[in-house]
């Protein structure tokens, strides 16, 4: 009977990395996976990246992990997007060859030491006394591990769906699971039901692309990891084209027979990412939609139809294909579908993505409701961390709201209602001009160093760079720029307003039409990589709003800090609302702070926890009442 320290179920996104994690930091871990030819499988776009998204890649690389050189390894068209707006919303998408991707995550796997890849599906969990002990296989295998991270992704009990047809199958064709969703609810777990879907897949020499509009990829320098530049490739475009009036209407007369308004599919699907079938039906005003038509590989002539998911049947959806500019004798290679599967309410975990009341089984990936690959990798990471640190006996490690994407998007599964697959955002972050996707190294690579994952030349290279922008801001504040004819001709000639007196030249970088490259007409010698030159300008533009957010966060870790008891009777607490008692006890959450993003939890609740906080520690009591003016009295 094999052992092992850990066992990870699933080799998607999610497991990838937590097994990675688990065997880096010295632990004997294997990975189970369905089929090994499914190894960190892109079953929807082959693209890595998108706002918000790519900070998260960034920050798995501070920390040692893998998805952003897998990305750079892969790419075949890589662009920053949001150029125009500023840096907090500013994001690297790259289109990656899906087939590349997925062989080199693999040979990664292959090769880390303590790590054993191996095919085999997980029917059941085994615990006692309230502790994980291992798992059996369908075979009858028994595979003993002292902790156990489920990263089953959209596998368990999934139906796909396509018009009125539906058929039990995990994505593109893959096997779907029953018995392990039978065996978390044997255990105790509450599953939801969520779904998802895909557009169809063309072959490209069907297509006109004279009718579309190409979008070019863009030669960079960094790509998502900061530990080597990006290797320089002729890319292939991407090609832009639209939706018709035709499209719409073929839509609108086949609305009965998607799966979606059928009443066929019955999990709740993603706001952000929606069918082509409901922008019809929930913007009706709408001429046309954006479709894109992305690569899937270099080898392959097979395209992805990005904006056209659809449960249509298959005979309208080649109908609505051809309905599209350039699309006219498309041929179809791959049917776009639907697909249902069971996921888990995550508030039953903790914010170490832990099972509140199973001793070291963790939940990871789309198994937590949310959505997207880089989601999926991010919490991967955390999950396999924090199993390990369990193991040596050492504190989690938890990231917070104002520290990382990461942290929002954990905070945010385990502390809110999730009434629909999540999707990491920029405006979910309150504190995203601190985490922007440019500063997440020196945000987290101490981190990543401290936890065996990021060896300490590449700790050291970040260190050395961040330093020589920290020189470079300070070379600005001490140099002066002295008003004269020629001065004033420079400037005007960009559109600032002449200098009237000798400044500094943080003072000019921070007037908002200045750029860094335009210091150098006024006589600036930079010695810094032209690469960091952007760093430089972000921090002093946006340093006024920089240390307002700074201000901002030291209120929020007060809140942060008043620790609430984990086996708190919130029905204990007089002047707690009812609803609050109800919603407290759910999620448990673990300081004041979470406590204060329940949705439920009001203000005037908040004020009860705090004052229920002070009476314990002076030791009154743990009644709290509320008078009849909303004043407190005990």
């Amino acid at each position: 009977m094999d052992r092992f320290d850990v066992i990870v179920i699933g080799a998607g996104h999610a497991g990838c990395e937590a097994a990675l994690a688990a065997a880096r930091m010295g632990f004997r871990t294997v990975i189970f996976t369905i089929a090994l030819d499914s190894v960190a499988m892109m079953p929807c776009n082959p693209s890595i990246g998108g706002p918000g998204k790519a900070h998260l890649v960034r920050e798995i690389d501070a920390l040692g992990g893998e998805m952003g050189r897998n990305t750079d390894y892969a790419y075949m068209h890589i662009r920053m997007l949001n150029t125009r707006k500023g840096p907090a919303v500013q994001a690297l998408r790259a289109q990656t060859d899906r087939k590349v991707y997925s062989w080199r995550m693999r040979q990664v796997l292959e090769r880390v030491p303590n790590l054993y890849l191996r095919e085999g599906c997980v029917d059941n969990i085994l615990v006692q006394g309230g502790k994980v002990q291992g798992v059996t296989l369908e075979t009858g295998e028994k595979v003993l591990g002292r902790a156990v991270i489920v990263a089953t992704g959209t596998f368990m009990r999934s139906l796909i769906h396509m018009g009125e047809v539906n058929y039990e199958s995990g994505p593109q064709s893959q096997r779907t699971t029953h018995a392990l969703s039978r065996a978390l609810e044997r255990l105790g777990f509450r599953l939801a039901r969520f779904k998802t879907g895909t557009p169809p897949r063309l072959n490209s020499r069907s297509l006109a692309y004279s009718r579309m509009t190409p979008m070019e990829g863009e030669s960079l320098t960094q790509g998502f990891s900061f530990r080597e530049k990006l290797v320089e490739r002729e890319q292939v475009p991407c090609w832009l084209t639209y939706t018709t009036e035709e499209t719409h209407a073929i839509i609108s007369a086949n609305l009965h027979r998607t799966a979606l308004y059928s009443g066929r599919i019955i999990g709740v699907g993603p706001r952000y990412c929606p069918s082509l079938e409901s922008k019809i039906v929930e913007f009706p005003d709408r001429d046309s939609h954006q479709v894109y038509v992305e690569p899937e590989g270099w080898d392959t002539q097979e395209v992805y139809l990005s904006g056209v998911s659809t449960s249509l049947p298959a005979d309208v959806q080649v109908e609505l294909v051809r309905s599209i500019p350039g699309l006219e004798d498309a041929e179809i290679m791959r049917m776009a579908y639907a697909i249902e599967y069971d996921c888990l309410e995550p508030h039953q975990l903790r914010m170490t993505l832990e099972s509140r009341h199973i001793d070291g089984l963790y939940f990871a990936g789309q198994i937590n409701g949310s959505s997207g690959y880089e989601e999926a990798a991010a919490q991967g990471l955390m999950a396999g961390i924090n199993c390990c640190l369990k193991l040596q006996g050492k504190p989690p490690f938890i990231l917070r709201r104002d520290q990382a994407y990461i942290g929002v998007l954990i905070d945010d599964l385990v502390t809110k209602a999730i009434a629909e697959p999540y999707r990491m955002m920029t405006a979910l972050a309150e504190y995203r001009l601190l985490l922007r996707q440019d500063n997440a190294d020196r945000r987290l690579a101490a981190y990543g160093r401290e936890l065996g994952l990021l060896p300490q030349e590449e700790y050291e290279k970040v260190q050395r760079k961040w330093d020589s922008v920290e020189r470079e801001m300070e070379a600005l504040r001490s140099w002066r720029v002295t008003p004269s004819d020629d001065v004033n001709r420079t400037i005007e000639a960009i559109g600032s307003t002449p200098l009237k007196q000798a400044v500094s030249g943080e003072e000019l970088l921070r007037r908002p039409e200045m750029s860094y490259a335009r210091l150098q007409a006024l006589g600036w010698a930079s010695r810094l990589d032209s690469g960091l030159w952007d760093l430089v300008e972000t921090e002093i533009k946006y340093a006024g709003y920089i240390r307002k957010q700074e201000r901002a966060v030291e209120r929020f870790q007060k809140l942060e800090a008043k620790r609430l008891p984990e086996r708190l009777n919130y029905e204990e607490i007089e002047g707690l609302s009812r609803e609050a008692q109800e919603k407290l006890t759910a999620v448990r959450p673990e300081s004041i702070g979470q406590a204060s993003r329940i949705a439920g939890v009001s203000p005037a609740d908040i004020s009860v926890l705090l004052v229920y906080l002070e009476q314990r520690r002076r030791g009154k009591g743990r009644k709290i009442a509320l008078d009849e003016k909303g004043g407190r009295e005990e």
